[in-house]
């Protein structure tokens, strides 16, 4: 491979980076950055799960969550309780007002996904099955 154009790495990083600047306009209207969204989303669909455990679904690291997670509980879209039975431990849980803003939130996403399905074309389900291989899922 001699051609930058051809490296799948070099495609996949492009196209990441311009999914994402796609995310970020759909959702910056609602004060919300992708990341921030991927972490609500994850308290939406889990119980209560640890700081440690919305890391390892996400894939990000502590440092990284940490700071996500004190915009978003000074946002009061999230709270943070000790662990019933490990008060070292912190659960997290999407606030009412959190919950409430799920659904704006899913649709500025969806919308977002609709428009960059648009731009792959009858491609994007093949699209998706592959990159979620790659990704391990």
């Amino acid at each position: 491979m001699h051609e930058l154009s051809g490296c799948i790495s070099f495609l996949l990083s492009r196209a990441a980076k311009e999914a994402s600047r796609v995310m970020r306009a759909y959702l910056a209207p609602l004060g919300v950055t992708p990341t921030q969204y991927a972490v609500l989303r994850v308290l939406y669909e889990q119980e209560a799960p640890t700081g440690a455990e919305v890391s390892a679904t996400l894939r990000m690291d502590s440092a990284t969550l940490t700071g996500v997670l004190d915009r978003l509980d000074q946002a009061g879209l999230l709270e943070r309780r000790p662990d019933p039975g490990d008060r070292r431990v912190n659960r997290l849980y999407l606030t009412r007002a959190g919950r409430a803003r799920m659904p704006e939130l899913d649709a500025a996403v969806d919308a977002a996904n609709d428009f960059i399905n648009g731009l792959v074309g009858r491609g994007a389900g093949v699209l998706r099955q592959g990159l979620g291989r790659l990704a391990g899922d």
